[in-house]
């Protein structure tokens, strides 16, 4: 009975209302187009002219992103655009600022607005924009305003180039073959797609049907013809981990400088910082191709094989995971890996890497006090916010996280006899969960791919290593390839105070535990004597001295000079190394190659 009247009175009204809905048409999408400007590059502003037309809505808020995506810190980029206001068919429209990233405008009745703002952009990193008077470098999400609800919408985006400006390296695709003018299907295209705009030297090579540009702004002393080769080996050994490279383009954006460093990756793109006068030698050559390696494997690894949090992004707030040590931690053990694959790196280059990951966490008190997911999680809030004590009191998911992928690589080559490595799991879940489920992985759905190829339960390694801080048992793992390591420091029992200077004898860190954490020096005192003899040379300042002796510090602190009694530590820094066992096994030999590709 009660089915029944529910069906006639939705029957009704169903007959009531339909007549109303026909005569109203389907809503048409509104169009979003971008204009951007230097008229003042060389004061570092690009002014910015945002068009939305077909609006059929009461309010239009407009928003800027807080954050970049790949870089996990609140950066606030709002606080760069100046001058904002809008108008509709030449006449003023009020906007009001709602929250620190949004803006509000009342358009009853208006289907088109136009929004002009200047942006102030002065920080040349992988994650920010900057302009001068010779290239301009727009880091999407902290130049592109985006409408409230529209984050699916396609857009345009127009470059008035300054001056002799004459190139835009992107991975955006062009309009009717304008090199200043593309589209973006969407919001998050647009906000992973940065642009470099100047005169920037190109060149360009094709892998296996992928095209790839190399933008490079500050010169440099590469070898074009040589990085074509080199990058080529680099991005085919990657893509034979994965099976198939699922970009038909993909843009280096390389920002040379007197000193520079690091990388963001991109779906289709990458900004790489590298010291311009690195290419001359071996190991810097080397390490600038280690940082190609990582960021472009991060198109697969984090950008298509993601956790679950990192998409679809929220662009006010931050985005919450425990899994950065296999985003960016796996992404920094293939780093390494990837130039062996490629025949660049020499086993032992490659074992010698391994080993300065492995010093760099053992010799980080963090390392006892914060644990890998944790660090990922607190990325947020301490990852990108290092202080003076940040080294007591955290530890990098990027180091640990490659250590990580170490143990568990030699673990699945053990354990499946050299059938399977780490390579047949990333394959695995980028298949299944990129591919198939098309969405990211939880935690628990990660830890069964290890398994399913480790052909074991991994509840005790992910208690200890992943989720606790118990002390890593190397050798455990090495020896499945017949290698041990080795503490080059094991045997020495020289004094120390226990922290940190730099050239001009001022602490900026003190270890938790030394000396000078006990008996109370601080970050920001300067040495000026020990025993009453001057500080000059931080090499020897405690020569002649013994682990267990009484000393006098002298330092100033705050303009004031302090005397502070201490007592000599021993320094437990240590320096690892590895090396290969005397009488490895068939079995070891066996993992040994499967690992290194031999």
């Amino acid at each position: 009975m009660k089915k029944l009247y529910s069906s006639a009175l939705a029957y009704l009204i169903t007959i009531m209302i339909t007549p109303a809905f026909a005569a109203i048409p389907p809503a048409v999408p509104a169009k979003i187009s971008y204009t951007v400007s230097f008229p003042e590059a060389q004061a570092h502003y690009a002014e910015v002219e945002m068009n939305v037309t077909g609006l059929a809505q009461p309010t239009l808020e407009v928003k800027m992103p807080v954050w970049a995506p790949g870089s996990y810190l609140v950066r606030e980029f709002a606080k760069n655009i100046e001058s904002l206001s809008a108008n509709t068919h030449g006449k003023e429209l009020p906007v009001t600022k709602i929250n620190k990233n949004t803006w509000k405008m009342n358009t009853t009745g208006v289907s088109s607005v136009t929004i002009k703002y200047k942006v102030y952009a002065f920080e040349l990193s992988v994650r920010t924009s900057f302009i001068d008077a010779s290239h301009a470098f727009l880091s999407s999400t902290g130049i592109f305003l985006y409408p409230k609800g529209m984050i699916s919408q396609p857009s345009t985006v127009h470059i008035k180039p300054y001056k002799d400006w004459n190139k835009v390296s992107t991975s955006l695709e062009m309009v009717n073959g304008d090199v200043f003018t593309r589209t973006a299907p969407n919001y998050d295209i647009l906000y992973d797609s940065p642009l470099e705009i100047g005169t920037q030297d190109v060149f360009d090579f094709d892998v296996d049907g992928t095209h790839y540009e190399v933008a490079m702004y500050g010169g440099g002393n590469y070898d074009k013809e040589r990085l074509k080769v080199d990058m080529a080996k680099v991005i085919r050994a990657e893509v034979d981990v994965f099976g198939e490279n699922p970009n038909k383009h993909y843009t280096f954006i390389v920002h040379n400088k007197q000193r520079n460093g690091g990388g963001l990756e991109h779906l289709s793109s990458t900004v790489l910082g590298a010291s311009r006068d690195q290419y001359g030698t071996p190991g810097g050559y080397r390490g600038f191709l280690s940082l190609v390696a990582h960021e472009h494997f991060h198109l697969w690894n984090v950008k298509r094989l993601r956790p679950i949090a990192l998409g679809p992004f929220d662009y006010d707030n931050e985005n919450y995971t425990t899994n950065l040590w296999i985003a960016e931690g796996f992404t920094a053990y293939y780093q390494n890996m990837i130039l062996r694959y490629a025949g660049i790196s020499s086993p032992q280059d490659y074992l010698n890497d391994m080993a300065g990951d492995i010093n760099t966490v053992e010799n980080q008190p963090g390392t006892k006090v914060q644990p890998l997911a944790e660090s990922s999680f607190d990325a947020w809030i301490k990852g990108y916010r290092p202080n003076e004590n940040s080294y007591n009191t955290g530890i990098s998911y990027y180091d640990k996280g490659a250590i990580v992928g170490m143990l568990l690589d030699l673990e699945i080559i053990n354990n499946s006899n050299s059938k399977y490595s780490l390579n047949d799991v990333m394959k695995y879940m980028y298949d299944t969960y990129y591919k198939g489920k098309k969405r990211g992985y939880t935690d628990a759905e990660f830890k069964a791919g290890f398994e399913k190829f480790a052909g074991e339960k991994l509840d005790d390694f992910y208690a200890k290593y992943i989720n606790g801080l118990a002390s890593i048992d190397y050798n455990k793992y090495l020896n499945y390839a017949g290698y041990k390591l080795t503490d080059e420091f094991a045997d020495n029992n020289e004094p120390s105070l226990g922290v940190f200077t730099n050239s001009r004898k001022i602490i900026t860190t003190v270890l938790r535990g030394g000396a000078g954490w006990v008996d109370g020096l601080n970050v920001n005192d300067e040495l000026t004597a020990i025993d009453d003899t001057p500080v000059t040379d931080m090499s020897s300042i405690l020569k002649g001295k013994k682990v267990g002796d009484k000393v006098n510090v002298t330092v100033t602190r705050d303009g004031q000079r302090i005397i502070i009694p201490l007592t000599l530590k021993r320094n437990d820094a240590v320096k690892y190394s590895i090396t290969e066992l005397p009488d490895a096994s068939a079995k070891q030999l066996d993992v040994r190659k499967k690992w290194m590709h031999l």
